[in-house]
Formats: structure tokens, sequence, C-alpha cells
């Protein structure tokens, strides 16, 4: 029971209490750049937590039977991106013969997905925190599904502003920067309500 308990609190810390976006502020640029449409956050949503859970499996089981047996720990910032981009390329290749339309939208974003920091942040976080091997997937899948509802969120937010009366000095990034600030305060608050 309390291994179930324990596992509930990392999920739930990751996924609302942590937000990779809106409280830690990582993995913004794909966050701000790929949100104006629910139909590409939602495929940037479903890419995100497809690598980063797949990258967290690998590079936790790399660096725990690999580069720390071996005392190359010091190599894990180049192994963990490695891992990331060869995922990354390998789901880039499934969308653009599969989805071409969301391949498409995604642009360069999707290859971004190589150097977000959210990614990488998250296989360094399940080493530091000595997290095991199930808490490393419970936590990889609470960020990456929290990631997935912001973004989704946002997009919808931003979907409804393109018909608001907004100044023209607002329109664009600024009126997205306030947004975002907003859910921010707003996700905030999650934290002194559960005491985490």
């Amino acid at each position: 029971m309390d291994q179930a308990k324990n596992l509930f609190s990392i999920f739930f810390a990751a996924f609302l209490i942590n937000n990779i976006l809106l409280i830690r502020f990582l993995g913004l640029c794909s966050f701000f750049g790929i949100s104006n449409h629910m139909e590409t956050s939602i495929g940037m949503g479903t890419a995100v937590i497809f690598v980063m859970m797949i990258s967290s499996a690998v590079s936790w089981t790399l660096y725990h039977f690999v580069l720390f047996p071996l005392h190359l720990e010091f190599l894990r910032t180049a192994s963990f991106i490695l891992v990331i981009a060869a995922l990354v390329q390998l789901e880039e290749l499934y969308i653009k013969k599969s989805l071409p339309a969301l391949y498409r939208s995604m642009g360069i974003y999707l290859p971004l997905i190589t150097t977000n920091c959210a990614i990488l942040a998250v296989a360094f976080l399940n080493i530091d925190y000595n997290y095991s091997f199930i808490q490393s997937l419970v936590y990889a899948f609470g960020v990456s599904l929290g990631y997935a509802v912001v973004i989704l969120l946002f997009a919808g937010i931003r979907e409804r502003m393109s018909g608001a009366p907004i100044p023209k000095l607002f329109q664009g990034y600024p009126i997205a920067f306030i947004t975002a600030a907003l859910m921010a305060l707003a996700f905030l608050g999650f934290t002194s309500m559960f005491g985490f």
C-alpha cells in the first residue's frame, strides 16, 4: 500500500505540482511554437509522451547497468542525448510515413524534441532523485502527461483568443506570454493546496 501511495505521490507531483512547463519552465520552445492549433498540440503532446517514456527507460537502464558500473558517469549527458536523438529520429520517420499532414504541421518542432530540455531533464532527474526503474517510469509519465495536458489547455485558449478583440500591441506572442503567466499562477496554487 505504501508503495502505491509513493508512486501516486511521484506521479501527482510530476503531473500537477511541479509541472514541467508552468512551474519548472522547461520545454517552452515547443510550448509556445506549436500550441497555435489543437491538432498539432495533440500530436506534440503524444510525441513527447512517447519519447519521454522510452528515453527515461533506456537512459535509466544505460546509467545503472553500463555507465555507473564502469565508472563512466561523466558520459551521461552525451549518452542521454544520443538516446533521445535516436528515439526522435525513429518517431519522426514513423510520423512522416503514417501521418504526413501532422508531420507538415509540426514543421521544425518535431526534430526539436531532440533538444527539448524537458526530456533531458527528466532523464537527469530520475538519476538525481535516485528513483527505481518503476518510479522513474511513473515520474516520466507524470511529467509527460502534465506537458500534454498543459499544451492542450494552452492551445484551446489560444484558439479562442484568435477571435477575441485583443489590442494590436498585445497580439501574438505578448498575449501568449501573459496567458502562460496566468496559467503558471493557477498551477502554482496547487502547491500550497496539497502541501507539497
